[in-house]
């Protein structure tokens, strides 16, 4: 064979011949050769992580048997999934391709947002931005619940930007990669270089500014960021999980600035909305979804678009993987396992930690560990407490998290938290954002 490519055309046409047609299709069809080492070892490409996780689950041993039969010998393979995150800061000149939605393979683009009274004019206000940018509204603050549609009318303003304007330079980022990025960058001593980097930008969006509350030294970064480009009149689009005036540890100058341009709110759907986003999500996935099962999760799942989404991703995989019909039995479990979907103590454990950590400028592995020093020891009881109040685990395992200190400590600790917050609004405020911040 003349290449690389002939030899997985081979071995896709030997899996093919061993699977249903619809299975080939999603998980076979798509791999794209990457390289081929060692004349033993090979390294493919996959769409996303869930295809990737389903072929190194079920089909793997099927593709090192299929390229044994077209090579004669046996070899390793490697799947991996390009990296490519739809919140990924990038360039203008860099942007090749529309970031691709976090709930399947289509993109975020206005033609495919779906309207309805809840989101018209947060909608609408977005299509004015991307037609005439930093000429409409500056800044646009559009505010919401969690799985809303914010995302994807940041990402569709970013989309027809870059299409009209191609020489603009864009930057895309939520606030917890600006915040780690300052971080990294004051610990390097590279803050100009941070600077210069967004504040050549012709159009900024940032998602998830609520994570920015608390963190005085990222609100300080910010702030001049925000006027640097607003008096430049550039564009700077903004997303939130609530209104900047209930961002409680949030600058007064920001919250100021951020309401200087246009507020607009994204509600949860209405019945007619939600049956044209679960229809719409089942043509994106060509899945034949009956009216009366569209209707059943509209009915069901009322404040989230992630979960319809989530729902009709769930039919799909059921059908493609089991050839189960999507039917109201059906549907019935795929909402009851996706209403019953709660985060793991341990993802939420990293996620209160690192969330402090960023707040209080100071290292997981400090808060963690065993440093006395004032900032760091504030951080920790910070921790202490908000793990207690979100997860409810006990005294002993909390220790276990923080080097194995004693009962005795932990309940000390929060004892001095509770006295604190009740003499100290800021702190208040600032647990407070956080508790939000983690459950968002």
């Amino acid at each position: 064979m003349d290449s690389f490519k002939d030899v997985l055309e081979a071995a896709q046409a030997y899996c093919k011949t061993q699977m249903a047609e619809p299975t080939y299709n999603l998980y076979i069809d798509g791999l794209e050769p990457i390289s081929f080492e060692d004349s033993s070892h090979i390294t493919l490409s996959v769409r996303n992580d869930f295809i990737c996780k389903i072929v190194t689950d079920r089909y793997l041993g099927l593709l090192k048997e299929a390229f044994k039969t077209v090579l004669g010998f046996d070899v390793d393979i490697t799947l991996v999934v390009p990296s490519t995150p739809p919140h990924e800061v990038v360039l203008a000149q860099q942007y090749e391709a529309n970031p691709a939605s976090p709930q399947g393979n289509y993109e975020f683009t206005f033609e495919n947002f779906i309207k309805g009274p809840s989101n018209q004019f947060a909608f609408a206000a977005a299509q004015a931005v991307a037609a005439n940018p930093s000429g409409a509204y500056n800044p646009l603050f559009i505010y919401g619940g969690s799985g809303l549609g914010k995302t994807h009318l940041l990402t569709a303003i970013q989309t027809e930007i870059k299409r009209t304007h191609p020489d603009f330079v864009i930057m895309y980022v939520t606030c917890e990669q600006f915040t780690n990025e300052l971080i990294a960058a004051i610990r390097a001593g590279s803050t100009e270089d941070f600077r210069m980097k967004y504040r050549v930008a012709d159009l900024l969006l940032v998602d998830d500014i609520q994570f920015i509350a608390g963190k005085e030294s990222t609100q300080e970064e910010f702030f001049h960021t925000f006027n640097s480009l607003h008096d430049a009149h550039k564009q700077i689009v903004i997303a939130s999980d609530r209104p900047a005036k209930e961002i409680k540890s949030l600058e007064e100058r920001l919250r100021t600035r951020f309401e200087w341009g246009l507020t607009a709110d994204v509600q949860p759907p209405d019945f007619e909305t939600r049956v044209a986003i679960v229809k719409r999500k089942a043509e994106l996935l060509h899945l034949d979804l009956p009216e009366d099962v569209a209707e059943f999760i509209a009915n069901h799942l009322k404040n989230n678009i992630r979960q319809l989404e989530g729902a009709v991703k769930k039919l799909n995989a059921y059908y493609m993987l089991e050839g189960i019909q999507p039917v109201i039995s059906v549907a019935q479990n795929a909402i009851k396992d996706i209403l019953n979907e709660t985060q793991p103590v341990p993802v939420t454990i990293e996620k209160i930690v690192g969330e402090v950590s960023r707040t209080f400028n100071v290292s997981p592995a400090d808060i963690r560990g065993t440093k006395r020093n004032a900032n760091v020891a504030s951080a920790r009881r910070v921790a202490i407490y908000i793990l207690r109040e979100v997860t409810g685990m006990s005294m002993e395992e909390i220790g276990r998290e923080f080097s194995g200190r004693d009962h005795s400590t932990i309940v000390y600790s929060l004892k001095t938290m509770e006295r604190d917050m009740k003499n100290d609004q800021h702190l208040r405020e600032t647990v407070s954002d956080i508790i939000k911040n983690v459950k968002a």
